[in-house]
């Protein structure tokens, strides 16, 4: 039996590398963005298209496109109902795309209608408020909205329900203030959120961290709290967690790819491949590194699992919220 199950796993492993010799590189490979340009998704295509370019292993330019709209539901709504056969095409995800899809927000379509392709790295949720902002910890914040709730406007790149609103509502919830009573206004994507904020519309966002460092780095504004398990190493070493001020609260933030269903398996083996070779090399994980994102590598069968379980684990959260019927 054993040598038998050996021999499968033999066989897939070789069809998959049957199907990379098979497959052309696509004559105009792209990355939809499933935003305006300046998020999270953008962040995502953008990491794909350096990496895949700078180590030779796409040789035509891959070209990044913003679909906005329903945050990833129009965009993953097309790629099914219109790009289903496409080799050329990747589209962004995020595990806000995925506890979107736990709550039935993109339509008719779940989360078995693409194909997963690879996750490329792992980000955090970041609680964040500008430079100038009268509240220099978590805690502060917290002590704000319990005296008045709706005192505080919080931005974020999502609905009610989704992750942005998801990671501010956890930590209400664990100041034993009602999330429903927070004051919100939701914008399509985290490169108009942070917009918002700078401009003085809102005064605090809850997005991923990845999205604010640039302006950290500029002294424009002020991370509250990191939403990881701990302190994240070398520069953001001094972001204090939600965790150690009190908040039992981690929430990380998968960012990937997806692509059509009818995709050949070649097509996709090709794609599979590439990102498994970029994944593996010491260039890319600086580049990943440049971008304050960490390690995750996940492709093909191994990502697709994650991504199912992740759904079931986000249906879960969101019944607890009241979200789902």
């Amino acid at each position: 039996m054993k040598s038998a199950l050996t021999r499968a796993a033999l066989a897939v492993s070789c069809l998959a590398f049957a199907g990379q010799l098979l497959a052309a590189e696509p004559k105009r490979p792209e990355c939809i963005a499933p935003a305006k340009p300046g998020g999270g998704f953008d962040l995502t295509c953008k990491l794909a298209q350096s990496g895949l370019k700078d180590t030779g292993l796409l040789k035509a330019p891959m070209r990044v496109t913003y679909m906005p709209g329903g945050v990833g539901a129009v965009a993953y709504n097309a790629v099914v109902a219109q790009r289903a056969k496409d080799p050329g095409t990747i589209t962004a995800f995020s595990s806000g795309s995925l506890l979107n899809l736990a709550q039935g927000k993109f339509g008719r379509y779940d989360e078995h209608a693409v194909r997963w392709l690879a996750a490329i790295g792992t980000d955090y949720g970041a609680i964040t408020v500008r430079a100038d902002a009268p509240w220099q910890t978590l805690g502060e914040l917290v002590e704000a909205l319990k005296k008045g709730p709706a005192s505080v406007v919080f931005g974020a790149g999502a609905t009610i329900g989704g992750q942005d609103w998801m990671q501010t509502a956890l930590i209400a919830r664990a100041a034993g203030i009602d999330p429903q009573s927070l004051r919100y206004v939701a914008f399509e994507g985290g490169g108009e959120t942070l917009t918002a904020m700078l401009g003085g519309h809102v005064q605090v966002t809850s997005s991923g961290l990845g999205e604010v460092t640039p302006q950290l780095a500029a002294g424009k504004v002020r991370i509250l709290a990191v939403l990881s398990d701990e302190r994240l190493p070398g520069k953001l070493a001094d972001i204090p967690t939600a965790k150690e001020q009190g908040y039992d609260i981690s929430w990380p933030v998968i960012r990937g790819f997806y692509m059509g269903p009818q995709v050949s398996d070649e097509q996709f083996a090709w794609w599979q491949g590439q990102f498994e070779k970029m994944l593996a090399r010491d260039d890319f994980a600086a580049l990943r590194e440049q971008r304050d994102l960490f390690p995750l590598s996940l492709t093909g069968d191994e990502l697709n699992a994650f991504v199912l379980k992740q759904v079931q684990d986000y249906k879960a959260l969101a019944g607890e919220f009241g979200l789902v019927q």
